[in-house]
């Protein structure tokens, strides 16, 4: 019987290529999402997999959720989360609202998540907690003070999590990717999108692919021994000591 991966925003971008890798390995896949529901029927005919739509900034809408895809599909295995937004502005003229929203989705929703799942997890002796933060959450942003913090927290997250399911079978990593060729960062102005390609020393953007590689192996038996890291997948953009 193949093994369960929950994929939060995994109908678009980097969750879909996620989605799909992890797929191809054997997981069965829950891929969640938010709010486009026309993605996400695409996802789920083209991959063969099945979505959920959920709040992921919800600690009751994430029992929900995950209380059907256990129902339908059985215990989670391995959680992928992925799921983000961003919300920029200048921190002098950044709301609260700004702040909180990015902070809920992109930080809070990784405790929603692996907090509901985590027991299972340590009951059955297996289990792979992988979180996506990014470049920015490394080295900072302008107009990202809100993404900035959410990914950074990510990052200590997850050392405080390697520690305490090491001895229980479960692994928890990080993946920092730098800046990905996805729908998002292709709608930014151009001469603004050839500025950020003049700073990645490899000199392209990255792709959603190379990202699910490194979550692939980050998943499978064989990365059983690596716990705690932050793998950087960002074209020598930034290089964390």
């Amino acid at each position: 019987m193949s093994r369960i991966a929950l994929v939060t925003g995994g109908t678009r971008g980097i969750g879909r290529a996620i989605s799909e890798r992890l797929k191809s390995d054997g997981f069965t896949v829950a891929a969640n999402y938010g709010g486009n529901d026309a993605a996400a029927q695409q996802c789920a005919e083209e991959l063969g997999i099945s979505c959920y739509k959920f709040n992921v900034g919800d600690y009751e809408a994430v029992g929900e959720g995950i209380a059907k895809i256990e129902a339908e599909l059985g215990p989670v295995d391995v959680v992928v989360n992925n799921a983000g937004i961003t919300r920029d502005a200048p921190f002098h003229k950044m709301s609260k609202h700004q702040w909180s929203e990015v902070i809920n989705v992109d930080l809070d929703s990784a405790f929603n998540v692996t907090h509901q799942v985590w027991n299972g997890m340590r009951e059955r002796g297996f289990g792979r907690v992988i979180n996506i933060s990014s470049i920015n959450g490394q080295k900072g942003q302008f107009t990202q003070a809100n993404y900035s913090a959410a990914k950074a927290g990510l990052i200590g997250f997850t050392k405080a999590l390697a520690y305490e399911g090491a001895k229980k079978g479960i692994t928890t990593n990080v993946v920092a990717p730098g800046y990905i060729d996805t729908e998002m960062l292709q709608a930014v102005k151009p001469e603004v999108l050839d500025g950020i390609i003049a700073t990645i020393p490899v000199g392209r953007l990255g792709k959603a692919e190379e990202i699910a590689s490194m979550v692939s192996y980050l998943a499978s038996e064989e990365a059983a021994f690596i716990n705690g890291a932050t793998m950087t997948v960002n074209g020598a953009q930034y290089i964390a000591g």
